[in-house]
């Protein structure tokens, strides 16, 4: 299981940290995703991060702006929001998928397995 949160009401400028915490399985085997949807709007990739945490890939509208960090320790995969725009408007999902190499970062939703609830981050100009 896969929960997100973290989400809140912020304005532009600010920042924001979500957390994914995962359960009942090796999280550490698990290469982990972001993704979000705004109103209106397709669901699209943010970033990711492979299941060694060696490698990250991220959207372009997010780099520079977003980080993506995990701690296997700790089950949970972070997403740190800096410089937040009102068009970052949207709910965040997180997803994990496994049997993967090292390397694995993927940018397609169909390509995730498990999927959390969302968290809401809404970003006011």
């Amino acid at each position: 299981q896969l929960q997100a949160y973290g989400g809140g009401l912020v304005q532009a400028g600010d920042s924001l940290r979500l957390s994914c915490a995962a359960s009942g399985r090796i999280f550490s085997a698990y290469a982990m995703g972001w993704f979000r949807q705004a109103p209106g709007k397709e669901r699209e990739f943010v970033g990711a991060i492979s299941w060694s945490g060696d490698v990250t890939c991220a959207a372009d509208f997010v780099k520079g702006r977003f980080t993506i960090t995990r701690d296997n320790a700790k089950n949970t995969v972070y997403l740190q929001m800096n410089s937040l725009k009102p068009e970052d408007t949207a709910v965040y999902h997180c997803a994990a998928d496994g049997g993967h190499l090292s390397g694995w970062c993927g940018r397609a939703a169909y390509e995730y397995t498990y999927w959390g609830q969302g968290t809401e981050v809404t970003v006011s100009s």
